[in-house]
């Protein structure tokens, strides 16, 4: 018995998350928000574009990343297995850089941490099983269980949580499902 690395994007961005928290924790969080957060910047610095794709692996302390890491690596080697390496890391790329651009554009916090790919995860996960003329009853109850909890902590929850990157994670997970099912 021997042990693989069985998911090679999974693995590799839950370690890169992992050494991106250590160098926050022995930079005082400088190089986090430096290379690992997104937030209002000049166009002019070249950073605000690496950022806008490197603030998913960025996390604010152990817990934060834990609690990320804990579905990533649940949800991400099954839909890497099922949609390719290739596709995932599409899926990891665009929803960072759409939640990246829409809140560097909206709102006036940082962003880190790879809730919105996880969320991104869910809902691609719960989309495995379409076929044409079909939706499974377990996506319709993700998407009102989820977005009922959203919409519920953006409305009465001040807890630092970006309910919009979840919110945004899930639409782009929804739009990678509708794109990379097969329909049956």
């Amino acid at each position: 018995m021997k042990i693989t690395y069985n998911s090679p994007i999974i693995l590799t961005f839950a370690i890169i998350s992992a050494i991106a928290l250590i160098l926050g924790v022995f930079t005082n969080d400088w190089t986090t928000k430096v290379f690992f957060s997104t937030y209002s910047s000049s166009l002019l610095n070249p950073l605000t574009y690496v950022r806008c794709f490197t603030h998913v692996l960025g996390h604010a302390n152990f817990s934060h990343y834990i609690s990320n890491m804990l579905f990533f690596l649940l949800l991400g080697p099954i839909l890497e297995e099922k949609y390719g390496s290739k596709r995932i890391l599409i899926v990891i790329g665009a929803t960072a850089l759409v939640t990246a651009i829409i809140n560097n554009t909206l709102f006036s916090t940082g962003l880190l941490g790879a809730s919105g790919v996880v969320f991104a995860f869910i809902i691609l996960a719960s989309m495995t099983s379409f076929r044409e003329k079909e939706i499974p009853l377990t996506f319709i109850l993700i998407i009102v269980l989820y977005l009922g909890r959203e919409i519920f902590n953006g409305i009465f929850s001040a807890d630092n949580i970006s309910q919009s990157g979840h919110l945004i994670g899930g639409a782009c997970g929804a739009i990678a499902g509708f794109i990379f099912s097969p329909r049956e």
